[in-house]
């Protein structure tokens, strides 16, 4: 299947997010121990439709790096690293569904649809609290994660934050949004 030209970058581009990435990858080596960075490289350079997720990913604030490396599918797993919640995803409700039920004061966007269109995948609640083993994050922000079936269809949305020195898992009307709350993606590449 052919990438749509619209979801490629120049080799420049390409060049400069595999640099950035490099750099973060170095810098925080606890997050991905006995994973080398020339494996990675070598994915990402024939993954133009990834790097261009990734790059949506960079592009709104969420410093992605790789977090882990999946044995059976051999695809390095990234996710969004930056300290609080990515800025260019926030006052964002849960889903499409949440975005039409509001009358009024609608935000511009949806956690799921906007995950859909850069082409990652919100974080679970589990892979939220394995991002917590890595780092303090959230510790303003919150984020949303993906909300089974069941509270969704009763009109709930799942988040979390970091307080306290602890993880913490709330809910909240899926239509709510907050200028502090957003969410995190994952990339398999």
């Amino acid at each position: 299947m052919k990438t749509p030209t619209n979801k490629l970058l120049s080799q420049e581009q390409v060049m400069e997010l595999i640099n950035i990435l490099k750099m973060r990858f170095e810098k925080n080596m606890i997050r991905h121990k006995d994973i080398d960075w020339e494996n990675i490289q070598t994915k990402l350079e024939v993954s133009a439709e990834k790097i261009w997720s990734l790059n949506e990913m960079e592009k709104t604030g969420g410093e992605p790096d790789v977090v882990s490396f999946d044995n059976t599918t051999g695809e390095f797993i990234f996710y969004d690293c930056s300290p609080e919640t990515p800025k260019g995803r926030r006052s964002l409700c849960y889903d499409r569904q949440a975005l039409e039920s509001r009358k009024q004061f609608k935000p511009e966007n949806n956690a799921l649809d906007m995950a859909a269109e850069m082409g990652i995948e919100v974080l679970t609640e589990e892979e939220y609290k394995e991002l917590q083993k890595m780092g303090n994050f959230d510790l303003k922000t919150s984020s949303w994660v993906k909300t089974p079936n069941e509270i969704r269809k009763l009109g709930g949305a799942l988040f979390c934050d970091r307080r306290y020195d602890t993880v913490f898992l709330y809910h909240n009307g899926a239509d709510s949004y907050y200028g502090v709350r957003g969410f995190r993606g994952s990339l398999r590449v």
